[in-house]
C-alpha cells in the first residue's frame, strides 16, 4: 500500500514539474535590438524549443560594415508559478565579418523571456558577452539586447 502511494506521489510530482517546466511555444523569429559593439549586435533572431527546458537560437546580424550569424544553446527555468516568464542561460559561438576583418569566437547568455498568454508575442532581455578570437583576443562584455519575437506555434 505504502509503495503504492509513494509511486503515485512520485507520478503526480514528475508531470507537475514537466508542466512546469514547458514553455507555451515552441517556435518564434523575430528582432533583436542590441548595443552596436558586439559582432551579433542588431539580428534577426530565431528561437526553437527543444523541449520544454532547453531551446537553440539563431542570430542574423548584418549591417553597413558588418555581418555575423551565431547560435546558441539556452537552458530556460521558470521564475515563481508563471510558466510564462523564464530566466534563461547558455552559450555558444559566432562567425562575423567587418570591413573584410573575420571575427569569431564563444559567446555567452543570460536573461530573462516572457510570454504573453492573450497574444502570440514574446520578450526577451539579455546580456549576451562575446570573446573574439580572431581576429584579436577581445572581450566584449557591453552586449545588452531587447528581442521582440512573433510566435508561430
Amino acid at each position: 500500500m505504502n509503495k503504492t502511494v509513494c509511486t503515485l506521489l512520485l507520478l503526480t510530482a514528475m508531470g507537475i514539474s514537466k508542466i512546469a517546466l514547458s514553455q507555451d511555444y515552441k517556435f518564434a523569429m523575430g528582432i533583436r535590438l542590441s548595443t552596436a559593439t558586439p559582432t551579433l549586435s542588431n539580428s534577426i533572431s530565431v528561437k526553437y524549443f527543444i523541449n520544454g527546458q532547453d531551446a537553440v537560437e539563431g542570430l542574423l546580424s548584418f549591417g553597413p560594415t558588418r555581418f555575423g550569424i551565431g547560435g546558441l544553446f539556452e537552458v530556460h527555468q521558470i521564475i515563481g508559478a508563471v510558466p510564462d516568464f523564464t530566466w534563461f542561460y547558455g552559450g555558444g559561438a559566432y562567425l562575423g565579418f567587418e570591413n573584410g576583418d573575420p571575427y569569431v569566437g564563444p559567446t555567452g547568455v543570460v536573461g530573462l523571456d516572457y510570454k504573453f498568454q492573450k497574444a502570440p508575442i514574446n520578450l526577451s532581455l539579455d546580456w549576451k558577452p562575446e570573446l573574439d578570437i580572431l581576429p584579436a583576443i577581445n572581450f566584449v562584455p557591453d552586449a545588452f539586447a531587447i528581442t521582440v519575437r512573433f510566435i508561430f506555434k
